[in-house]
């Protein structure tokens, strides 16, 4: 993206998180735009870190997490740019918070010193390329649960047999606000969306079905109608 993109980008993201009044997210924008105005410098095709820090790993684990998001789609329609801290002062600088890692304006992936795993980065790249692809929303349960699957977090999911490690109990959250109070509350929250999750994709053809969810999301059909929830 042109240097005038990245500038349009900020402006835009600017104005809108103010209206929303996001103002943690500030530094998460400007880094994306200008990662080298928070001290991270190019180590790879779009992949910035902290000057001094071996790039070598980073780029593997970068690259492990990419083929996890091609694997799912077959091709990836996005191309984010990944900010890595190896320290908690750069990952604090760039707004950062407890978490390991995230999706900045589906245009970004931040990582913490202790985000740089392919299981991390897949989950977040999973959020960019599914936003890439959309015109429309999904609700975050999905959106979460779709990425646990896309990135095989085994915290969350069995690998072999009934995938699932929690039931979901009753309606899993549909907004970031409240996905956040009830991930912060209850730490089974991914799982419970993963099994979700899993049991849609196995019902609805897997990858297949989340292409066509996709293509009727974009094609002005509501969330419910297009995955067939009735």
């Amino acid at each position: 993206m042109s240097r005038w993109k990245w500038i349009v980008l900020v402006v835009v993201a600017v104005l809108g998180l103010a209206t929303g009044g996001v103002a943690w997210a500030y530094p998460s924008v400007a880094a994306t735009a200008c990662p080298g105005c928070y001290g991270l410098h190019p180590t790879g095709p779009g992949v910035y870190m902290e000057k001094g820090a071996d790039p070598s790993p980073a780029l593997a684990t970068v690259s492990a997490a990419t083929q996890l998001v091609e694997s799912f789609y077959g091709r990836r329609q996005s191309s984010p740019r990944v900010l890595i801290c190896t320290t908690p002062s750069c990952y604090k600088r760039i707004g950062g918070g407890r978490e390991k890692g995230v999706a900045v304006l589906n245009q970004a992936v931040m990582l913490s010193p202790t985000g740089l795993d392919p299981v991390i980065v897949a989950h977040e790249m999973s959020h960019v390329e599914l936003h890439a692809r959309l015109s429309g929303e999904v609700p975050q349960w999905f959106d979460e649960g779709l990425a646990v699957v896309v990135s095989g977090d085994a915290r969350y999911l069995k690998s072999t047999g009934d995938p699932c490690l929690a039931e979901p109990s009753g309606p899993l959250p549909e907004t970031l606000p409240d996905w956040l109070r009830a991930a912060s509350a209850d730490s089974g929250t991914y799982a419970k969306a993963a099994c979700q999750v899993s049991r849609w994709l196995t019902a609805h053809g897997g990858r297949d079905g989340v292409l066509r969810l996709i293509d009727r999301i974009n094609a002005g059909q509501p969330f419910n109608t297009a995955a067939d929830l009735g």
